[in-house]
């Protein structure tokens, strides 16, 4: 066991101050009317235990709390840290407790279990490919998507961060991403950078997805801040990537490359160069697994 979390500084303390709006809504949803559980088992107070039955990095604490606090009457008291890393499979780690009125803990037991079990998925699976990036000696940016689940994207924008991953855009309005449409819809890469240019204000990035090195170049001539080589395969990306960095830097202008497409864990290590500066995951958030927590009262 291992903490990602080597400084002081609080992860919890980078979440909006309406975050609480959100998990209202996912209470709301669980229990549109009667709880007729709650009903059957009463107010006695009861103390349940926290367990974490896969190997994992723990993240979504804030979440989990904020369920028990908006239930009402529970208390939540945890044993790691957030951030913590079981590096080997141990078949039950209790983790924390909660203490609190029996109807209570069980009306927000799922609700917690999901916001927990999805967050540390997405930070064990970043936490992986920065692990796998460190060995390969790759330093750039290993970033997640904007390919999150509707409702649930602080979520899993919070795991990528714990996990050790950069979250990209966070929305639609962060940054500018001019993609394919983009292009297409306006005639050519050099109008759309031109016209985005205009409004975006001089602190926000320009970014264009690209399918060539001539496409880069163009984007860069217009004004692009970072360019994105997209599904192109490892080895021309890299060569893209390398004659771009060379020929911009001749005409004194710096850029970032990102590497993106289809990028897995498991492929990642091909797309490894000092010329890329970027690499997104769309598999951060789609299609990760989660990791296996259980909630369980204990018997008087």
């Amino acid at each position: 066991m291992s903490s990602l979390n080597t400084t002081e500084l609080q992860f919890s303390n980078l979440l909006p101050t309406h975050f609480d709006t959100l998990i209202a809504s996912w209470l709301a949803e669980d229990t549109p009317a009667f709880d007729v559980g709650g009903y059957v088992v009463g107010e006695e107070q009861k103390t349940a235990i926290l367990y974490m039955k896969s190997k994992g990095v723990l993240a979504g604490k804030p979440f989990f709390d904020e369920v028990f606090r908006q239930v009402g009457g529970c208390k939540v008291t945890w044993h790691y840290e957030e951030g913590e890393y079981w590096h080997e499979f141990i078949e039950k780690v209790p983790i924390a407790k909660v203490e609190g009125p029996a109807r209570k803990i069980l009306l927000g037991e799922r609700v917690a279990l999901n916001a927990l079990a999805r967050c540390s998925g997405i930070a064990t699976e970043a936490h992986k490919i920065r692990s796998l990036a460190d060995k390969h000696g790759f330093r750039g940016i290993i970033a997640g998507t904007r390919k999150t689940t509707p409702g649930f994207r602080l979520v899993e924008k919070y795991g990528m961060v714990v996990g050790g991953a950069d979250t990209h855009r966070m929305d639609l309005s962060h940054m500018v991403m001019l993609k394919d449409n983009h292009v297409w819809s306006t005639g050519s890469i050099t109008k759309a950078v031109e016209a985005a240019r205009k409004v975006a204000g001089f602190s926000t990035k320009i970014e264009v997805e690209c399918q060539s090195t001539d496409d880069a170049n163009e984007a860069i001539a217009a004004g692009a801040d970072i360019v994105m080589l997209d599904n192109m395969g490892p080895e021309t990306i890299k060569t893209s990537a390398q004659s771009l960095k060379s020929a911009w830097a001749e005409r004194g202008k710096s850029i970032l490359v990102e590497a993106s497409g289809g990028i897995t864990a498991e492929t990642a290590p091909s797309y490894f160069s000092p010329a890329i500066d970027i690499i997104s995951f769309g598999s951060l958030t789609q299609g990760v697994s989660f990791v296996d927590f259980s909630l369980k009262i204990q018997k008087n």
